[in-house]
C-alpha cells in the first residue's frame, strides 16, 4: 500500500477526563521536521515585490470593459505596472494618516483595484481587512466597528450598502476610495458624515504628489484579519500574520516540486470565489509569487462562461456547487444525443476510467477518449485547463470521478480554514485512491483526530474517526478581540476545526460530519444535519435540501429545493401541469418526495430517528442575496431557520396532529 503521510506520534487513550487522541501525522516531505523556509520569502509583501524584480514585463491581472454595450476582450496590467500603483496608492495612505498596524478594508468584488489596496497595506506594515461583497450593511457595520477601520477601498456599487443609515460605524472613516469614480450624491453623503471621500484616480494622484519611503513588514506582523462569513452569530477576525502567507506559499512550492508537471509564468487562473475567501486569496498570492498571470470574471456568476471562453485559463478552483454545476451542464448535453452517442460516451468513459483505477495517469489513460469525447469538456471550460482543485467543502465522489476522467486535467481536493491559512490537507493527482477524500497532512501542517464521544467518534477505533486537529506554522494567531474563543478552540497548541475526519490506512483524510451541527432530539438521539443533508442531497428529485430539528421535538424535517428537470419528468409522467412554482405547491409532490426520502434513508441505512417525517418545498434555490447562505454556499442555518420559522411551525403542528 502506498502512503501518503507518516505517524510522528503514537495516540492515547483518554486520560484525567481528557479525550482520546489519534496518532500525529505529518506530509512525508516533513518526516524529519519541516523544511527550512526560503530566506528570500518571509512575508506577503516579499512574494510580490521578488516577481515584480523577476517578472516586471508579465501579465499580471486582466479584467473585461464593457465596449459599446458588449464585453470586450481581456485587458492586463504587467507586474511593473501594478507595483507602480501600488507605490502610489500606499504613499496615498500614507498621507493619509495610515500607520504601520492601521486596519484597511476593502469591500467589493474581485478587481485589480482590490489587489493594489491589498498589496499596499503589505508595503507599509498596514493591516488588510476584506470584507465580502456580499455582506450587507449590518455586517459591514459590525466589522467596521469590531476592526475599527479608518480607512475603506470599496467598489462603486458597493457604496450605497457603506453610507446606509444602517451603518452607523461608517462615521469613524476617514476616507473612502472608490474603485472606479463616485457619483456627486454619494460624495456628498460621505461627507456630510465626516468621510472624505476619493474617487481611484484622485487617490492614486495624491500618492503621486506625496512619495512615501516604504515601511515593509516583519514576518510576525499581522497581515490580514479575515473576517469569516460564518454560518452563525457575528463574524469572527482570523489573524493571519505574513509568516503564515509566507509559509503557506513556500509549502506550494515544496508539495509542486514533486511532480513532473510544473507550473510556469505562462499558467493562468480565472478568479471569481471572493478574494474575501482564504481559498481564492492564497491561490492569488502564490500566483503572485510565481510570475503567472490571474484574470477576474466580470461579475456574473451565470455568465461565468464566457470569460472562461475568453480567457482560455490553465486553472480552475472553485467550491464543490461549481464543480456539480459543470457535471449537470456536461449531463444535460449528453441527453440531447442521439442515444447511440450516448452509448459511446460511457463506455469511454468506463473504459477510461477502468485505466485510471489500474494507476495510470490520466492524460495516458485513453488519449482515444480524450479525442473522441472528453475534449468537448475541456473545450467548455476554455480548452486550457491543467488543474482544478475543489475546496470550502466536501466535493462528493460521484463529481470527483466524474471531473478526473472527463476534464483532461489533473483534479484533487483540499482542505482547510481560514484558520489555517487555507491548505491543512492536500490531494494527490493521478492517485485514484484520493476520489472522495481531501489529501494528507500539508507540508506545513500536523495532523491528529480527536475523540467525539457524544457522536460516537473514536480515533483509536477501526476505523478511526474523530475530530480534526491541526497545528503548524500556518495556524492563525487568534481571534482578534476574542481570547476566550480563541482559548477554545486552540488547545495545547492544537486548532480544533469543528470537522469530523476519518484517516485512512495510507494516511489519508476523509470528510464524514461536522460537530458543530450536531443537534439533539427530544427523545436524546444526537443527530448529525450537516451528514444527512449530503446522504439526502444525492436523491434524484432533490436539488438542494436543509435538515431541522430540536431537542424539544422528537423527529426531523426539510426544506427541499426540488431538481427542477426531474419535477417536471415526474409532473409530465403523473399527468400534473403548472409552472415549476405551481408544482411545488401540490401534495403529490411532497408525498413523493417524501416516499424518495425514504428510499435513500433505507439504502443508506439510516437509523429511524434520521429518516425525514415531513418537508417544505421551496422552488427558489437557498441564496446569498436572501442571506441564507454565505458567499461559498454554505448554510446559514440561523438565517435559514427565520425564514422558514412560520411553516416549519405550521408543519410539526399537522405532523403531531396538533399536540405540543
Amino acid at each position: 500500500m502506498k502512503l501518503f503521510a507518516v505517524k510522528v506520534e503514537e495516540g492515547r487513550e483518554d486520560v484525567d477526563g481528557k479525550p482520546s487522541v489519534g496518532p500525529v501525522y505529518r506530509n512525508l516531505l516533513a518526516k524529519n521536521d519541516f523544511p527550512p523556509p526560503d530566506s528570500d520569502l518571509n512575508t506577503a509583501w516579499d512574494a510580490f515585490r521578488v516577481s515584480v524584480d523577476k517578472y516586471p514585463g508579465n501579465r499580471m491581472l486582466g479584467w473585461r470593459e464593457f465596449i459599446d454595450g458588449k464585453l470586450g476582450p481581456y485587458v492586463w496590467k504587467t507586474y511593473r505596472e501594478v507595483y507602480e500603483e501600488v507605490l502610489h496608492i500606499g504613499s496615498a495612505l500614507r498621507a493619509s494618516g495610515a500607520e504601520p498596524g492601521s486596519r484597511i478594508g476593502v469591500y467589493g468584488s474581485n478587481c485589480p483595484q482590490w489587489i493594489v489596496a491589498m498589496e499596499a497595506c503589505s508595503a507599509h506594515s498596514l493591516i488588510c481587512v476584506p470584507l465580502y461583497d456580499t455582506l450587507g450593511s449590518g455586517a459591514v457595520n459590525y466589522i467596521i466597528d469590531h476592526a475599527e477601520i479608518d480607512f475603506i477601498f470599496v467598489q462603486d456599487k458597493k457604496v450605497k450598502e457603506l453610507l446606509n443609515h444602517e451603518c452607523t460605524h461608517a462615521q469613524r472613516l476617514k476616507l473612502m476610495v472608490c474603485f472606479t469614480s463616485l457619483r456627486e450624491e454619494d460624495k456628498d453623503k460621505a461627507a456630510s458624515i465626516g468621510v472624505k471621500p476619493y474617487s481611484w484616480n484622485e487617490f492614486l494622484h495624491m500618492g503621486k504628489e506625496y512619495p512615501s519611503e516604504l515601511l515593509p513588514p516583519q514576518p510576525f506582523n499581522i497581515c490580514t484579519i479575515m473576517y469569516t462569513s460564518g454560518t452563525s452569530g457575528d463574524p469572527k477576525g482570523v489573524i493571519l500574520t505574513h509568516e503564515n502567507i509566507a509559509t503557506s506559499i513556500r509549502g506550494i512550492d515544496i508539495f509542486m516540486a514533486q511532480f513532473e508537471d510544473k507550473m510556469t509564468v505562462d499558467d493562468v487562473y480565472i478568479s471569481f470565489l471572493p478574494l474575501a475567501h482564504i481559498l481564492d486569496r492564497m491561490i492569488e498570492e502564490y500566483f503572485f509569487h510565481k510570475g503567472a498571470s490571474v484574470g477576474y470574471y466580470h461579475g456574473d456568476m451565470n455568465a461565468l462562461r464566457d470569460d472562461l471562453m475568453e480567457l482560455k485559463p490553465t486553472f480552475l478552483a472553485g467550491v464543490p456547487r461549481v464543480f456539480e454545476r459543470i457535471q449537470e451542464g456536461v449531463i444535460k448535453a449528453l441527453e440531447e444525443l442521439s442515444p447511440f452517442r450516448r452509448r459511446v460516451f460511457d463506455i469511454l468513459y468506463k473504459y477510461k476510467l477502468a485505466w485510471m483505477n489500474l494507476g495510470f495517469k490520466q492524460k495516458n489513460a485513453s488519449p482515444l477518449a480524450d479525442l473522441l469525447a472528453f475534449r468537448k469538456v475541456k473545450a467548455r471550460l476554455g480548452g486550457r485547463i491543467r488543474l482544478i482543485i475543489s475546496g470550502g467543502a466536501p466535493l462528493s465522489s460521484e463529481v470527483e470521478e466524474f471531473l478526473r476522467v472527463t476534464s483532461c486535467a489533473f483534479v484533487l481536493q483540499g482542505y482547510g480554514l481560514t484558520e489555517t491559512c487555507g491548505l491543512s490537507t492536500i490531494g494527490f493527482p493521478d492517485e485514484m485512491c484520493m476520489v472522495g477524500t481531501v489529501g494528507s497532512a500539508f507540508v506545513y501542517s500536523e495532523l491528529r483526530l480527536e475523540e467525539v464521544p457524544e457522536m460516537g467518534y473514536n480515533p483509536l477505533g477501526d476505523p478511526p474517526r474523530g475530530e480534526i486537529c491541526v497545528r503548524g506554522k500556518t495556524t492563525f494567531a487568534g481571534y482578534y478581540k476574542n481570547p476566550e474563543l480563541t482559548r477554545e478552540t486552540v488547545r495545547d497548541g492544537w486548532f480544533h476545526t469543528g470537522d469530523i475526519g476519518e484517516m485512512q490506512p495510507n494516511g489519508v483524510v476523509k470528510i464524514i460530519d461536522r460537530k458543530k451541527n450536531l443537534i439533539k432530539l427530544s427523545q436524546g438521539e444526537y443527530v448529525a444535519v450537516e451528514y444527512l443533508e449530503k446522504v439526502y442531497g444525492i436523491t434524484p428529485i432533490v436539488e438542494e435540501i436543509w435538515v431541522y430539528g430540536d431537542s424539544f421535538k422528537s423527529m426531523l424535517v426539510a426544506v427541499v429545493v426540488p431538481h427542477e428537470g426531474n419535477t417536471e419528468r415526474w409532473a409530465h409522467l403523473n399527468g400534473h401541469r403548472g409552472s415549476f412554482s405551481e408544482l411545488c405547491c401540490l401534495n403529490q409532490l411532497q408525498d413523493q418526495i417524501l416516499l424518495q426520502l425514504k428510499s435513500t434513508a433505507e439504502r443508506n441505512k439510516l437509523r429511524g430517528f434520521e429518516h425525514i417525517k415531513g418537508v417544505i418545498l421551496e422552488p427558489q434555490p437557498f441564496e446569498v442575496e436572501r442571506d441564507l447562505v454565505t458567499p461559498t454556499l454554505k448554510k446559514r442555518r440561523d438565517q435559514l431557520f427565520k425564514f422558514y420559522k412560520v411553516q416549519i411551525d405550521q408543519l410539526y403542528h399537522k405532523l403531531t396532529g396538533g399536540r405540543h
